[in-house]
């Protein structure tokens, strides 16, 4: 198999990332993908992802994802048995960090939804090289928001009845309050998740399936792989399945994060009761997601050595949605401050202008400015956008950021409400501590195992790509 080629630049040239000198590429095609792979290049490469050995950093990155999974199982046995009394929440602040962390594991989801079915729709080239990858990350942080609501009901075995079973006594959901329709929003987004992340990987499925090195493997694969054969007609009915997908998809991106909202929005809690938080959460999402793309996928094309297929277009396309999207989060926070000043409210006007920015916790609202409003802004510079070690920078106080936004929102504002005498102070216990890492390390755990299971870049997607950039260089 060939050494992966790096980056090049608009002239025609590439840097080896060994080290050694660069190679002059004539024919080069345009940089989403680099050099001139053909599809058996294409396959022992990023089929290799599956079979190469176990790295002593895979190994011991895998280890403490796995510690820190047991510590989150044995502090969610630890809640079962003991009650959400282990935590620190308390009245007034009756929402602590179970709905800090569900909000921001459900944002963290939208990236990957966003770039595989909105990006599919507009026919935008570069999201083929890292779709599969942001659809794993969605399936897995869902599954680690899944967790706080659940637990947060404090009797999780009666989470089914947020749901419109059939009831014997005529008891159904309160379908005026926002709770249920989370249930419904976050399940029907996790189904069309799985099933879009599921059909684009049928194909390479099968793809393993006939590369793989032993029998169980082959077996495995081939049960998965549903019968693909890759004749005309399954091409046909893929296509048309997977289109539709992401046309269901896409106003999911949209309505999840809206519905989350109105858990807030509903009420008449200063800082809550508004009506810009429905776009201000989508786009807040789509922010923290991007984040943790940029996160994710830095080290991950380092270690497995896949420069030519993961470029750095990706890297500036994803860094100026980053942008984007920074910069509605930046306006909805002067929006919400102008509106508390133009409302002459006294109770918003405190909150807003007052106990956030200068209150207990205002190290955590000029954080967040920070983070998410400040140094983003180093992200006009194009050639910033293509540094990858400040691009993984940024994702990570990005995220550190939104976390801290959900916190400001919810600790905050329930922390000083209408009445003076109920205000209390919110201090998390080492119990929301632990389980926020263990879902940290639970996340970890499943995409490693990810990485390794299926080849997290589409093979048969950008064999398609490949040959449809070669047709238009040929024309």
């Amino acid at each position: 198999m060939p050494e992966p080629i790096g980056p090049r630049d608009r002239g025609g040239t590439a840097e080896r990332t060994d080290g050694a000198r660069p190679d002059v590429l004539p024919d080069v095609l345009p940089d989403v993908l680099i050099g001139r792979p053909d599809d058996a290049a294409l396959s022992a490469q990023l089929l290799a992802t599956t079979t190469r050995p176990f790295t002593r950093g895979w190994k011991l990155g895998f280890a403490i994802c796995g510690a820190l999974t047991l510590l989150l199982f044995a502090l969610v046995t630890l809640t079962v048995l003991r009650g959400i009394g282990v935590w620190g929440n308390n009245m007034p602040v009756a929402w602590g960090f179970g709905i800090i962390n569900f909000v921001w594991w459900i944002g963290i989801g939208h990236a990957g939804t966003f770039i595989s079915a909105i990006l599919l729709l507009l026919e935008q080239r570069w999201r083929t090289s890292i779709n599969r990858f942001t659809e794993g990350m969605t399936l897995f942080a869902v599954m680690q928001a899944g967790l706080f609501p659940l637990l947060h009901l404090g009797r999780p075995w009666f989470a089914y009845w947020l749901f419109p079973y059939p009831s014997v006594m005529d008891t159904w959901p309160q379908v005026r309050s926002a709770l249920p329709w989370d249930a419904a929003a976050v399940t029907t987004y996790f189904l069309v998740s799985v099933m879009f992340w599921y059909l684009g990987l049928i194909p390479d499925l099968a793809a393993l399936r006939d590369h793989a090195p032993t029998r169980p493997r082959r077996i495995a694969y081939g049960i998965f792989a549903l019968g693909w054969r890759g004749s005309v007609e399954q091409w046909r009915h893929h296509k048309v399945a997977y289109l539709l997908l992401a046309g269901l998809a896409t106003p999911l991106v949209v309505s999840v994060h809206s519905i989350v909202s109105f858990d807030f929005a509903s009420t008449g809690l200063p800082g809550w009761h508004s009506t810009i938080f429905p776009p201000f959460f989508v786009a807040g999402a789509i922010l923290s997601g991007f984040a943790m793309v940029l996160t994710l996928i830095i080290p991950a094309r380092r270690v497995f050595r896949l420069d030519n297929v993961i470029t750095l277009r990706h890297f500036d396309a994803a860094a100026k949605l980053l942008l984007v999207m920074s910069w509605i989060a930046t306006y909805a926070y002067a929006i919400e401050l102008f509106m508390a000043w133009y409302s002459d409210d006294p109770y918003e006007g405190y909150q807003q202008l007052v106990n956030r920015p200068g209150g207990w916790y205002a190290w955590g609202y000029w954080l967040m400015i920070f983070c998410n409003c400040v140094v983003t802004q180093l992200l006009w510079s194009r050639r910033l956008r293509r540094n990858l070690k400040l691009l993984f920078v940024i994702g990570l106080l990005v995220n550190l950021g939104m976390w801290l936004e959900r916190f400001e929102i919810i600790v905050v504002s329930l922390s000083r409400d209408f009445l003076p005498s109920a205000w209390h102070l919110f201090v998390p216990t080492w119990v929301d501590l632990g389980i926020l890492t263990g879902t940290l390390g639970f996340f970890g755990l499943l995409f490693l195992g990810f990485l390794r299971l299926v080849p997290f870049v589409p093979v048969a997607e950008l064999k398609q790509l490949r040959a449809e950039l070669a047709h238009e260089e040929a024309a």
